[in-house]
């Protein structure tokens, strides 16, 4: 099972580019990190962040005011989760920093999946 979404939640401080200066921003209060949390312990893995690592900062969202985006003070707020059973198919999963830049203020979150998987 893939579910794919904006779901308006920086669960981590690794996906917002300003984590002191948004905690009390809407999208990175702490219950709404704690419900993240919460799913993710059900079962739920967030493909992005088990295939580039703790500690990387890539964002999916900047606002439109300022130059948010040229100077990637973004959000990453878009996520795939999906389940332990499909796991084993997942290829590779990225964030097209320059995707639909003149059509969206979020970039498109790109996930492979291979259909060969051997035990």
């Amino acid at each position: 099972v893939l579910v794919v979404g904006d779901l308006n939640i920086a669960h981590t401080e690794d996906d917002i580019w300003n984590p002191k200066g948004n905690a009390r921003s809407s999208g990175f209060l702490p219950q709404e990190r704690e419900w993240f949390s919460e799913l993710l312990g059900d079962g739920w893995h967030d493909l992005f962040r088990e295939h580039v690592g703790e500690g990387v900062k890539l964002y999916s969202w900047w606002s439109n005011r300022g130059q948010a985006r040229a100077l990637d003070r973004g959000w990453r707020i878009d996520y795939m989760l999906g389940n332990e059973a499909l796991m084993p198919y997942v290829e590779s999963i990225r964030i097209d920093r320059q995707g639909g830049i003149d059509i969206s203020d979020h970039a498109p979150v790109i996930l492979e999946l291979n259909d060969a998987v051997t035990s």
